[in-house]
C-alpha cells in the first residue's frame, strides 16, 4: 500500500502543470532524444506536454506550431538524427515585441514550464524571457489581450536548459548534446582518408567545426595520432611554420605514407589573425613539395544518427529537466540540467553562461593559458597528452627500468590505442620497453620482444588486439612466467584486458610471497566489452561493443519497417553482467533488458508481455527486448521467444536474433580511442614514478599493496585501485564488482518503456552554485 501511495504520488506530481519542449540554435544529434525524454517523463508526472515546432519563431508564431503531445508523439525517433520538431533562428524573439507574442501563445495554452534544448545563445535568449515574464503579462492585460486573472494565474514562468551543441562548447557539462555523435561522424572521415592517404603518400589538411571552441579538433586529433593541430584556445608560437614542416619532414623521413593535419575553423596566431586551411597546404606543397588535400568537413559533422552517447546522456539530460520543472518554485532561478561524472546535475543557468563567456573573453586578450584553464581539467589534460604523443621524441638516454606490455582475455576495441600510447610514453621516458604476445601464455613462453616509436605506428584505429591475447590465468604457468621475469629482467608489467587481467594481477601479487621476482610494480587496464572489471566505470571497448550493438538493433527494427507487428528478442554479450543490454536497450528505446543483477521471476515475464501486448494494440509495430546472455539459467532466449511468441499470437509475431561477436569487433569508438590513449599515458607515467620510488641499489623490489593497482575512471576522476583492495568487492564466481554504478540507468529504461513503477527511487540532481573552480571540471574525459 505504501508503495501504491508513493507511486500515486509521483505519478500525479505534473497534474495541473502544462510544459512545453523547443529545439533552438543548430542541429546537433540527440536532441531528438532529449525531446523524447521530456515528452514522455512530462507524461509520466502527469503533466500535459506541447511540442513547439520551429524553435522560438514557432514560439513567436504560435498557431500549428504549438501542439500538445501525446505517449505516441515521440515514437521511432531516438535513432533519428536532428531535431524532428525543427530549429530556426528567430529574430523577432530577440526584441520584446516578439517575446510579447511568445508569452500571448504560451498563456493561450497555459504553459508556464519551457524546456529550451539549445547553446548558450538560445538559453540566454530563454533567460531573458523569464526575466521579463511578469512585465510581459502586464503589457498584455494592457493591451486587452488576457485578463488580470489569466495574468495571476499563470505569474510564473520556468525555464531549464539542455545544452545541444557539437562544440562541446557550453562550460559547466562534461559533454553537451551532439558533441560525441559529431567525432564519430570526424572519426569515419580520419579512417577513411587514412587509407587513400597510405595508398599515394599524401598529407591531409581537414578542417572541422569550432568557431571558438577546439574540442573537436583536440580530440579527433588525439585519437588519430594527428601530425600537428590548430585550436583557437591555443595559437602556435611564431615560427610555427618552419616547426611545423619540420615535423612533417621528420614524420615522412621515418617511414610514414601519410600525414594528418587538423585544424578548427576558428584557428588563429598568435595575433588573432585567421589561419585558413589553404594556407597551411600551400605552406606544406611549398615547402616540402608533399601531395597535399584539404578536406573541409562541415555540416557532415552534424549529420547522421546519434552515437549511444549522446543517446543516453540526451534521456537523461531530459528527464532531469522534467523533474527540474516539476520541483521549481518561485525563487527557483533558471537552470541548465549538465552532466558531473555519471549523475545529472542542476547548475544556475546565467552562471555558466558568464563562465563561458569568460573563455572568449581570455581568448580576445590573448590570456591563452587561462582560456585553456578555464575549459575543463580534462580540455586541459588532452592538450597536453596530445603534445606530449605529438611532439615529444624518444629519450637520448635510456632509464634503468624495463616495462612488458601484454593483452589478457577477448580482444576489445581500444586495446592497440593504449599499447601505442603505453609504448611511446615508455619511450620517451628512456625506458626499455618490451611487448608479449598471447597473454600471460605467451608470457610463460618467452613470447617477447623490445618494441620501439614506430613499431606501433597506425595502431590507434585499428580493433582487436595487435599482440593477440588469451584467456590463460597465471596459476596455470607460474614457474615459466617468473623464468620470464628473471631472463628479461621485468621490471614493471602493464597488463591490458578483462577480468582475466585484474584476476592474473592479483594472483601474481598473491604469489609475491613465493617468488621474489614478483615484487614489481603491476598495472591493468580494464579492457572489455562486458564492463566488468572492478576499480573503474568504464572498461576500454564497452562503448565501442554499445554502439555495435546499437546499430544492429536499430537495423533490426528497420527491417520490420512496413510490415506486420513485430517483437525482436535480441541476445546480448556480457558475461553475468548486464552493462551493455541495459545501455543498448537505452539507447535503442527497448521495451525490456533482462539482466543477472536484477533477478526476475515469471510474474515479471509475464507483465512485461502483457504491456508489450497493450503497447502492440495501438500504432504501434515493432517491439524490442533485449536479454543478456546469461541473466537466467533456465529463462534462455529460446524460453523468451516461445513465451511471447504464444502470448502474442495474433497481436505479432516475433523473432530471435543473437548479436555475438560483431559487439567485439569494428574500429573503436572516438570515446575508446581517446579514453585507451590517456589512460596508457596515465598508466606508465604512474608506474614510472612508482619505480622511482622502489629503486634501491640498482634492483627493484615492490611488495607493498599499492604497487599493483587497477587504473580506471571513477565518476569524474582517474584513480589507481589496488588489486589486494577490489578483491574485497569483488564476486569471483560471477566475475562482477558487487557494486555497479550503471544499475540506476534501469529505472530510466523501465520509465521511457512506459512502466507503472515508483519513482523512489529516483535521485533528482542537486542545484549547485558554481564558479570558474567548480566549472572546471572533466569535460568528457
Amino acid at each position: 500500500m505504501a508503495l501504491a501511495g508513493e507511486l500515486e504520488k509521483l505519478r500525479t506530481a505534473g497534474t495541473g502543470m502544462a510544459m512545453a519542449v523547443l529545439t533552438s540554435g543548430g542541429d546537433a544529434q540527440g536532441m531528438n532524444a532529449a525531446v523524447r525524454a521530456v515528452t514522455r517523463m512530462g507524461i509520466y508526472v502527469g503533466a500535459k506536454v506541447f511540442l513547439i515546432y520551429e524553435g522560438y519563431e514557432g514560439l513567436v508564431e504560435g498557431g500549428e506550431n504549438i501542439k500538445q503531445a501525446n505517449w505516441l508523439s515521440v515514437s521511432n525517433i531516438i535513432q533519428l538524427g536532428g531535431t524532428i520538431i525543427g530549429s530556426a533562428r528567430c529574430k523577432a524573439f530577440t526584441t520584446r515585441e516578439g517575446r510579447l507574442r511568445a508569452a500571448y501563445n504560451l498563456v493561450q495554452h497555459g504553459i508556464t514550464n519551457l524546456c529550451v534544448i539549445g547553446g548558450d545563445g538560445s538559453l540566454t535568449g530563454a533567460n531573458i524571457f523569464r526575466t521579463e515574464w511578469g512585465s510581459l503579462l502586464e503589457d498584455l492585460v494592457k493591451d486587452g489581450q488576457i485578463t488580470e486573472h489569466v495574468a495571476q494565474k499563470y505569474c510564473q514562468l520556468n525555464i531549464v536548459g539542455l545544452v545541444g551543441s557539437i562544440d562541446n562548447d557550453f562550460c559547466g557539462t562534461d559533454m553537451t548534446i551532439g558533441t560525441d555523435s559529431a567525432l564519430h561522424r570526424i572519426m569515419e572521415v580520419i579512417d577513411a582518408i587514412t587509407t587513400t592517404a597510405q595508398s599515394h603518400q599524401r598529407t591531409f589538411v581537414l578542417e572541422v567545426m569550432g568557431r571558438h571552441c577546439g574540442y573537436l579538433a583536440l580530440v579527433s586529433a588525439l585519437a588519430s595520432g594527428a601530425d600537428w593541430l590548430f585550436i583557437p584556445e591555443s595559437p602556435p608560437e611564431d615560427g610555427w611554420e618552419d616547426l611545423m614542416c619540420e615535423r612533417l619532414g621528420e614524420t615522412r623521413s621515418r617511414g610514414s605514407r601519410l600525414n594528418i593535419i587538423i585544424i578548427a575553423e576558428g584557428a588563429i596566431d598568435r595575433n588573432g589573425k585567421s589561419i585558413s586551411s589553404n594556407y597551411v597546404k600551400d605552406l606544406v606543397v611549398q615547402r616540402l613539395g608533399f601531395d597535399t588535400r584539404v578536406t573541409v568537413l562541415g555540416h557532415v559533422q552534424r549529420g547522421g544518427t546519434p552515437s549511444a552517447f549522446d543517446r543516453v546522456l540526451s534521456s537523461k539530460m531530459g528527464m532531469e529537466a522534467v523533474m527540474a520543472l516539476v520541483e521549481a518554485t518561485p525563487d527557483t532561478p533558471a537552470c541548465v540540467v549538465s552532466l558531473s561524472g555519471n549523475q545529472s546535475v542542476r547548475l544556475p543557468l546565467m552562471e555558466c553562461v558568464q563562465v563561458t563567456k569568460d573563455v572568449q573573453k581570455a581568448m580576445d586578450e590573448k590570456r591563452f593559458e587561462e582560456a585553456i584553464q578555464l575549459r575543463g581539467r580534462s580540455f586541459e589534460n588532452n592538450w597536453n597528452i596530445y603534445k606530449l604523443l605529438a611532439h615529444q621524441k624518444p629519450a637520448q638516454q635510456k632509464s634503468p627500468f624495463t616495462l612488458a606490455i601484454l593483452n589478457v582475455g577477448a580482444p576489445a576495441a581500444g586495446m592497440n590505442a593504449a599499447v601505442r600510447s603505453a609504448v611511446r610514453i615508455g619511450i620517451c621516458k628512456g625506458h626499455t620497453v618490451y611487448v608479449v604476445n598471447d597473454g600471460f601464455e605467451g608470457l610463460a613462453n618467452g613470447q617477447i620482444h623490445e618494441v620501439g616509436w614506430h613499431d606501433v605506428a597506425g595502431w590507434l584505429g585499428r580493433g582487436g588486439s595487435m599482440l593477440g591475447t588469451k584467456r590463460t590465468l597465471p596459476k596455470t604457468c607460474m614457474e615459466k612466467i617468473v623464468e620470464t621475469v628473471r631472463k628479461f629482467n621485468i621490471q614493471s608489467l602493464l597488463v591490458i584486458g578483462g577480468f582475466e587481467a585484474y584476476e592474473g594481477v592479483l594472483q601474481l601479487v598473491e604469489a609475491r610471497g613465493q617468488y621474489e621476482e614478483l615484487c614489481i610494480i603491476m598495472c591493468v587496464i580494464p579492457a572489455t566489452i562486458s564492463n566488468n572489471v572492478p576499480g573503474t566505470d568504464f572498461s576500454l571497448g564497452s562503448d565501442t561493443a554499445v554502439n555495435a550493438a546499437m546499430e544492429s538493433c536499430d537495423r533490426i527494427k528497420q527491417s520490420a519497417s512496413g510490415t506486420k507487428r513485430r517483437v525482436f528478442i535480441v541476445e546480448t554479450m556480457g558475461g553475468y553482467c548486464g552493462y551493455l543490454s541495459t545501455v543498448t536497450g537505452i539507447a535503442v528505446g527497448a521495451d525490456a533488458a533482462y539482466v543477472y543483477e536484477e533477478p526476475f521471476t515469471i510474474h515479471d515475464l509475464k507483465a512485461n508481455v502483457e504491456h508489450l501486448t497493450d503497447k502492440m494494440k495501438t500504432d504501434i509495430q515493432r517491439g524490442l527486448v533485449l536479454r543478456n546472455e546469461k541473466c537466467h539459467e533456465h529463462y534462455t532466449t529460446e524460453f523468451l521467444y516461445n513465451l511471447y511468441s504464444s502470448e502474442g499470437k495474433g497481436i505479432f509475431d516475433c523473432r530471435i536474433n543473437v548479436l555475438g561477436h560483431l559487439q567485439q569487433g569494428g574500429a573503436p569508438t572516438p570515446f575508446d580511442r581517446n579514453y585507451s590513449t590517456k589512460l596508457g599515458v596515465k598508466a606508465v607515467l604512474w608506474m614510472s614514478e612508482k619505480l622511482q620510488e622502489v629503486y634501491r641499489k640498482g634492483r627493484i623490489f615492490a611488495n607493498a599493496g599499492d604497487t599493483a593497482c587497477v587504473i580506471g575512471l571513477r565518476k569524474k576522476a582517474v584513480a589507481f585501485s589496488p588489486v589486494t583492495e577490489l578483491k574485497k568487492v569483488t564476486d569471483f564466481e560471477h566475475r562482477l564488482p558487487q557494486e555497479q554504478w550503471w544499475l540506476n540507468l534501469r529505472l530510466m529504461l523501465k520509465m521511457l518503456a512506459n512502466y507503472q513503477i515508483s519513482l523512489t527511487e529516483y535521485i533528482s540532481g542537486k542545484m549547485e552554485h558554481v564558479t570558474r573552480r567548480t566549472l572546471s571540471i572533466e569535460k568528457g574525459f
